[in-house]
């Protein structure tokens, strides 16, 4: 009886391990089989975003973030001061805001945090209540700063823009904010959004009016774009990646103007510190052609 007592035990306690082990790789490492399955992309999303979650419920830090304690080393090494002009590009599909600032003229990759959540699917927001997370480039300025939010510090993106309202989406108060829960916005974890926080008034407090949100669905590599060459929206990731290229080759904002519905890019200026509000621009050679 004693040795079945034993046996049992260690049944129970072997099994206890192997839980506690696959618990603590499904915190760790995103399971390999799980892009294989058909619709794969919006499986790992929901599974990030559960994980996700579950961190954040757990206090835990999310998978990748930076050393958050050491702040002004890290501006230091990289060779930035607080009060430089800021840019915010953010990546859906990878659950990355990445913040540069600028130094020399140009932007330099400051950190990368990963998103606690943001909700919806690939595509951009297309209507008021449909939960979906916007697409598109977007500017921020003082107005837009909300200290005492709900969600522990917001700013709005200012969705719609020029382009949206072209489309005929509705909506508003899409924020990029801390607290991990989203119905449209995204959503960083508090240690996060302080950091952040702390960088984007100090830009606009100094020489930047303004500073621009880029927001793409995936990494906007030609590999990615030919994955998703029969999705529906392919034609406005194609049109973003036009002007996700110019920062990429120049390291400097682009200039955003909307004509006859589209977006229209052209190179930014080094060393200009603002940009200009997202608008529509056509000029009368435009309306005539």
């Amino acid at each position: 009886m004693r040795q079945q007592r034993r046996r049992s035990f260690g049944r129970i306690l072997g099994l206890s391990l192997v839980l506690v082990a696959l618990g603590v790789l499904a915190f760790v490492s995103v399971p390999v089989w799980l892009p294989k399955f058909p619709n794969g992309d919006v499986a790992l999303i929901k599974y990030e975003r559960h994980m996700r979650r579950l961190r954040a419920d757990f206090g835990l830090p999310m998978p990748g973030e930076p050393d958050l304690a050491n702040y002004a080393e890290r501006l230091k090494s990289a060779g930035l001061i607080e009060g430089a002009p800021v840019l915010i590009r953010i990546f859906k599909s990878e659950f990355e805001l990445e913040l540069w600032m600028q130094r020399d003229g140009v932007f330099r990759h400051f950190a990368t945090y990963p998103i606690c959540r943001w909700s919806g699917d690939l595509g951009p927001k297309k209507r008021e209540g449909d939960r979906q997370a916007p697409e598109g480039f977007y500017t921020v300025d003082a107005s837009a700063l909300n200290p005492n939010s709900r969600w522990f510090r917001s700013f709005n993106l200012g969705y719609p823009n020029a382009f949206d309202r072209a489309q005929g989406r509705t909506g508003s108060f899409i924020m990029v904010h801390g607290g991990c829960g989203s119905i449209g916005c995204f959503a960083m974890t508090n240690p996060q959004m302080q950091e952040i926080w702390k960088l984007v008034t100090a830009a606009l407090a100094g020489s930047q009016k303004r500073f621009q949100v880029q927001v793409f669905p995936f990494r906007m590599t030609d590999e990615m774009l030919a994955k998703h060459a029969s999705n529906p929206h392919i034609g406005l990731w194609t049109s973003l990646k036009a002007g996700h290229d110019l920062f990429e080759t120049s390291r400097v904002p682009p200039k955003v103007a909307v004509c006859g519905g589209k977006y229209r890019f052209e190179p930014g200026e080094k060393g200009s510190a603002s940009v200009d509000s997202i608008d529509d621009k056509c000029t009368t050679e435009d309306a005539r052609s």
